[in-house]
């Protein structure tokens, strides 16, 4: 039923894109968001050279034929290597599609997308950005408003704001997301005008999810309320999960600490510990508000199809009355 301008133009089953997360979208998890029917995007930030990387995308291709993602990601404290060595790596082997996200799209790089032949899909929180990188040659743009988890951008605008605004100033198809964790969230994406949706947060408790169960069982318990924002003194604000490290990144920002002593709390290595050992305090876990509608522990499978069966019923109920 769902049948958008993202489907054809990725040549997946349903628009759903899956969120790309530090630590977690791995080639196994990217994998199986693909395989269930959406675009899985590899997380390249991962990787600390190009050796690895190649290792992962090689990894990836074996385990699906279906679409996926490369994420390249321009923050510049989460890029190891030169994004350059990253595509090159991609165009050997024939990866199709690129996601960016981050600061400025460096116009070189982006230049190459299109010499590779690559679908280009930015992700961006604002009209101004959106319409920079639509005259540099994206393809797809993807927006995620305020109630998303990780960096929510400077602009503070809501889902239901943002999506029609970049919808209806730009030309390409447009990715929705932010708070969307069932039928509901995403057919209203697409009322919105969107023509696909990204689901972050939501995928966190799923069965494939490479986190600890006990991170998992955090999850399906927490509220709309349990998520706070940190960083935004350092110009870099994300929605976090509240545990004891969001609490003291927090509480450091507050008392104006060294900008080394925040980060040290914020370190990707903590969160990694978090996730293998089920130790909910010791890193930040980017969380968006729609962690309030997480129940369960499906497959990513079982979630796509729930999604799409619970928006199909809305839709043909509001059709019949």
């Amino acid at each position: 039923m769902f049948k958008t301008k993202v489907t054809e133009k990725l040549g997946i089953e349903y628009p759903i894109v899956g969120g790309t997360m530090m630590w977690v979208t791995t080639p196994e998890f990217t994998a199986a968001i693909s395989n269930a029917g959406g675009l899985g995007v590899l997380a390249s930030a991962l990787y600390k050279s190009a050796d690895a990387f190649t290792q992962a995308v090689d990894r990836l291709m074996d385990l699906t034929d279906k679409p996926f993602a490369v994420n390249l990601n321009f923050f510049p404290v989460m890029v190891p290597i030169d994004n350059n060595e990253y595509l090159d790596v991609m165009i050997k082997k024939g990866v199709k599609i690129v996601e960016t996200s981050g600061h400025s799209a460096p116009d070189d790089l982006c230049a190459r997308f299109k010499e590779a032949g690559m679908t280009w899909i930015h992700k961006c929180v604002g009209v101004r950005y959106a319409l920079k990188v639509q005259e540099m040659g994206a393809d797809i743009i993807t927006v995620v408003g305020y109630e998303n988890g990780g960096a929510t951008g400077k602009l503070d605008i809501g889902t239901i704001v943002l999506v029609p605004r970049i919808v209806e100033a730009v030309r390409v198809p447009v990715i929705g997301g932010g708070g969307i964790s069932d039928g509901r969230g995403f057919l209203a994406a697409l009322a919105l005008g969107a023509q696909g949706v990204i689901i972050g947060t939501r995928l966190l408790a799923t069965q494939e999810a490479p986190i600890h169960p006990k991170v998992k069982e955090a999850l399906v318990e927490a509220s709309e309320l349990d998520t706070m924002l940190i960083l935004r003194s350092l110009g870099a604000t994300h929605r976090a999960w509240i545990n004891a490290a969001a609490k003291k990144c927090l509480d450091l920002e507050n008392a104006q600490a060294d900008v080394a002593e925040i980060l040290k709390v914020v370190a990707g290595e903590n969160a990694k510990r978090m996730y293998d050992t089920g130790d909910v305090d010791a890193g930040i876990l980017p969380c968006g508000q729609g962690i309030g509608l997480v129940h369960d522990i499906p497959t990513i499978k079982e979630l796509f199809d729930r999604i799409v069966k619970e928006a199909t019923d809305i839709a043909q109920n509001l059709a019949a009355n």
